[in-house]
């Protein structure tokens, strides 16, 4: 009526369960299409990532099964010819990790080790490989153990920044040296001939020696924050333990500064120079690469002269 305020008509209650209903069945419809998005983007993601182990097998039947293996077992055909034996990897124990002493490597750590190789060892470095093929091998390497599909890699252990030089620095990683017995394996010299060092073997029983720490590099390099690492993590599958629960960062820090202080100019060689094994390695490279592997076999490794200790 005119000259009245109209008021709106009460909707009835089944007007209300209508909306209702088609709120819900809009919902239902909503997270449908979203569970369908999900389940075919699902098999995409596995196809993407059995291609890339599948180019990795490539990469490594290619350049690491000649001595690693075809089953990463580390016996390869020319593993005859290296002092230090390629390593086994069917049992997840990986010498140089960014992660605490019990852990798995990061996919960052064997990349790493793809593609810097192991300093004195045959394990030299790919860097000339494209990177994919690297990262695609590392992918690759983690299917011979189970425990990459069981496990995950702690967190990265934390490298503080390294202390001024000093005296007291060094002295206090003498001091450290000695009381936690580094060298009843390295040698009050550090020259890797403690009392411990003859007949030390590895976890796989093969023999192995302390490292002599009065050259650079060393396996990891050159960088004190490498041999801090070295300390922190410990090498597994080798008699080198962890002392990361043990000192804090500042004493390994003063053991790094100790350690350096036992190099000489003369020892501390240039990155590019081919040390210990390594000179084999690559000529494992390149003979494989030019030979295939039909001709790599145990004989013809028999007969190449062995190279030097490495240290």
């Amino acid at each position: 009526m005119i000259g009245k305020a109209c008021r709106p008509r009460a909707r009835s209650r089944g007007a209300d369960v209508r909306v209702a209903l088609a709120a819900v069945v809009l919902l239902l419809l909503w997270q449908g299409s979203v569970g369908t998005i999900r389940s075919s983007s699902a098999p995409e993601g596995a196809q993407a990532s059995q291609n890339l182990v599948r180019h990795g097998r490539d990469v490594y039947l290619a350049h690491c099964a000649v001595c690693h293996g075809e089953s990463g077992d580390g016996n390869g055909m020319a593993a005859h010819m290296f002092r230090i034996r390629p390593r086994d990897f069917r049992r997840g124990l990986l010498k140089f990790r960014s992660t605490p002493s019990g852990s798995l490597p990061t996919d960052d750590d064997l990349l790493q080790t793809v593609t810097q190789g192991i300093r004195w060892t045959g394990m030299v470095g790919r860097a000339d490989l494209p990177e994919s093929d690297r990262k695609a091998v590392v992918q690759y390497l983690k299917t011979f153990s189970p425990r990459f599909a069981a496990e995950r890699p702690a967190s990265r252990v934390a490298v503080p920044p390294a202390p001024p030089k000093s005296r007291n620095l060094m002295a206090e990683g003498l001091r450290l040296y000695r009381d936690a017995e580094c060298a009843k394996c390295h040698g009050d010299r550090g020259i890797g001939d403690g009392p411990s060092a003859p007949g030390m073997k590895d976890d796989w029983g093969w023999p192995t020696r302390p490292s002599d720490l009065t050259w650079r590099p060393l396996k990891r390099g050159s960088a004190p924050a490498e041999i801090y690492l070295t300390i922190a993590t410990g090498l597994s599958g080798s008699p080198m333990p962890s002392y990361g629960d043990s000192l804090d960062g500042q004493e390994i820090w003063a053991l790094v500064s100790y350690l350096e202080s036992l190099v000489s100019i003369e020892h501390r060689l240039s990155p590019l120079r081919q040390l210990g094994e390594e000179q084999a390695g690559w000529m494992v490279v390149r003979m494989h690469g030019m030979m295939g592997p039909s001709m790599m076999g145990p004989g013809i490794m028999r007969r190449m002269p062995r190279m030097p200790m490495m240290r």
